[in-house]
């Protein structure tokens, strides 16, 4: 009898390890994806600064003003 109920508690810690498991493979599985949607904003934001100071010239590139 002893080693039936033992057996049931392993049986159970087993269950519920799995279960856990699952979940945890679950939240990793969703934090996966927003840490590769959030890398992709980053990009995005990058390539649009990048894009936006293309658009403005330095300094040293303008003619000096004919005031000079």
């Amino acid at each position: 009898m002893a080693d039936d109920t033992r057996l049931q508690d392993i049986e159970y810690k087993i269950a519920f390890q799995e279960r856990l498991l699952e979940q945890l493979n679950e939240a990793l599985t969703g934090q996966q994806q927003q840490l590769d949607d959030l890398r992709r904003q980053i990009r995005d934001m990058n390539r649009n600064i990048e894009s936006q100071n293309e658009q403005f010239s330095r300094p040293d590139d303008e003619a000096p003003p004919p005031h000079y």
